[in-house]
């Protein structure tokens, strides 16, 4: 990998955990509409969950999950919150040097959902060879 290529993703995840920091501040500001809290939080969640919907190992769609899910997810709640609050919230978070806080809550959403999708195969394999 070049020197261009490690500084271009170097700063690109400094960006994102900018943008995650302002989520995190734009989900506890009393005047976030609910709907801007709820795509904030899944969006926090998702980024700092151990498990990932798709995971890294299936080649392409691993590592797209966060290249596309991330930066929409982030799209939409600013598009969800009032362009003052979301600015307030960026520059707050451009100017702290606050972590997000661990979120296990979120790993334990991505597992159950796994989990349902895999009982759901185990169920239509059952019903397959049960009808043949």
């Amino acid at each position: 990998m070049s020197k261009f290529t490690r500084l271009f993703k170097l700063a690109n995840a400094a960006r994102l955990a900018t943008y995650l920091i302002a989520l995190w501040k734009l989900f506890k500001h009393p005047e976030t509409p609910r709907g801007a809290k709820l795509v904030a939080i899944a969006v926090i969640a998702y980024a700092v969950s151990p498990i990932d919907l798709i995971p890294d190992f299936i080649p392409v769609l691993g590592q797209l999950d966060e290249l596309i899910l991330l930066p929409l997810g982030v799209a939409l709640a600013k598009k969800l919150t009032p362009k003052p609050l979301w600015e307030a919230r960026l520059r707050e978070a451009e100017a702290s040097a606050e972590r997000l806080p661990k979120m296990w809550w979120g790993a334990l959403v991505i597992a159950l959902i796994w989990l349902v999708l895999l009982g759901l195969f185990v169920w239509w394999l059952v019903r397959m060879f049960a009808a043949a």
